[in-house]
């Protein structure tokens, strides 16, 4: 979707700030909220782009003016009352107003380290050969769609070249719409930043983008 989190390449916004040695949280209340997250996307009621998606739907005003774990659960309150798990009352009050709903997975406390340290590979068996190779020219589609997708407004309509083919993987535009995991072919593609960026760009450097073959036609 075009909302106010596709920022790359925005100006007006100030310099990113960035602090040495930062730690992972700033405040006890922010490993909570990552973790119940965590908790949460375990029980498999919803999917990984699902949560993305959520995030990136918060009202505009409300995600400029957020830190970055307070959009996290602000999405994840979203996501647990529109799958019926809690009411927007019995998370303002912390207090149940309906017998607990059924979750089909728990992510016990002790299972915690082993999930995390196995993560969830996301590749899958491809379908049909690959499209594309190394060394192709390929332009990112201009593409404006009302959901989730993985492709950033700064590229869409540039050319780039295939630089890696990373296999195929699934496809978060209609895994975050729940159309399935539908898997894609997934690219290294680089763009020169003169051509995102025009003259302000330094002579040589490039922009490289994942992109999955849907978001990619041949250039001409």
């Amino acid at each position: 979707m075009n909302g106010v989190h596709d920022m790359g390449g925005m100006r007006g916004h100030g310099p990113v700030e960035r602090e040495e040695n930062e730690p992972a949280f700033h405040a006890e209340w922010e490993r909570r909220a990552f973790a119940l997250a965590l908790a949460m996307g375990a029980t498999g009621a919803w999917t990984l782009d699902m949560s993305r998606q959520a995030r990136e739907s918060l009202p505009p005003a409300q995600y400029l003016a957020s830190s970055y774990y307070e959009i996290w659960f602000a999405a994840l309150c979203d996501l647990i009352c529109a799958k019926g798990l809690a009411s927007r009352d019995e998370i303002d009050t912390g207090r149940l107003a309906a017998p607990p709903a059924n979750i089909a997975r728990v992510l016990k406390a002790e299972d915690v380290a082993a999930a995390l340290a196995k993560g969830a590979p996301v590749e899958r068996p491809a379908r049909a050969p690959a499209r594309f190779s190394p060394g192709d020219k390929v332009r990112a589609k201009v593409m404006h769609p009302p959901a989730h997708t993985r492709l950033p407004r700064y590229v869409r309509g540039h050319v780039g070249v295939i630089e890696e083919v990373h296999g195929c993987h699934v496809f978060p535009d209609d895994n975050a719409a729940g159309r399935g995991e539908n898997p894609d072919w997934l690219y290294g593609v680089g763009f020169a930043a003169a051509d995102l960026w025009g003259g302000s760009a330094h002579p040589g450097d490039k922009v490289h983008v994942d992109c999955w073959q849907a978001y990619l036609e041949p250039a001409e």
